[in-house]
């Protein structure tokens, strides 16, 4: 298996063309395409948010997402082929509270993957999103702190409570759902927003 490993700035065009144009050229194609960077910006009601925390936060989850579609959907519809999965959020399909950069963000990505699915469908591009519950990342363990700096990990243990697991996700589960849509398995499902998070969508 070959691997190339490229560093970009999602924030900035220039860099999402370098890693496309990049890959192209090592690999002749894109097959498969997961448009996974996103951060949380920092926890307050929407009044405090704050414009330039908004900004920030849209710029990469929103904005990136964008412009990494935008260029590699040029590539794929150049070759007839391709599988795009863009990762969402809960806080896409429902109000999480505190965080309306991520959710506004969030609420976009899947209105972008909708949008797209139904113009590229033709073409043999599949679009689909993500929509991960708490899974147990740096980004998630960094929320907590946010929400209880001294006792994050009880924090953590009350916030699964209400999830009828009662557990957070695993990034390897994430990696599993995605793979799957990104193969020749999930070849007729496009335009889907799938939750993974132990059910709790089911809950609202």
């Amino acid at each position: 298996m070959q691997v190339e490993v490229i560093t970009a700035d999602v924030t900035r065009e220039e860099n999402v063309k370098k890693y496309v144009d990049a890959t192209v050229a090592k690999f002749g194609k894109i097959d498969g395409f997961f448009n996974n960077a996103g951060i949380e910006g920092k926890q307050n009601l929407t009044e405090d948010f704050g414009a330039e925390e908004f900004a920030k936060v849209i710029a990469v989850n929103l904005n990136g997402v964008f412009q990494g579609m935008a260029h590699v959907l040029k590539q794929m519809r150049e070759q007839g082929f391709g599988s795009i999965v863009n990762t969402a959020s809960v806080g896409g399909i429902r109000g999480v509270g505190n965080q309306s950069g991520y959710a506004a963000s969030k609420h976009g990505v899947i209105g972008l993957t909708r949008n797209s699915a139904r113009e590229y469908g033709q073409f043999g591009i599949r679009i689909n999103a993500i929509a991960p519950g708490a899974i147990m990342t740096a980004m998630v363990e960094n929320s907590l702190k946010q929400m209880d700096p001294d006792n994050w990990e009880s924090a953590g243990e009350q916030f699964v409570s209400v999830n009828p697991m009662k557990r957070f996700g695993k990034p390897e589960e994430v990696g599993g759902l995605v793979s799957f849509l990104l193969s020749e398995d999930a070849g007729f499902i496009n335009g889907t927003v799938i939750p993974i998070d132990g059910g709790q969508h089911a809950m609202y």
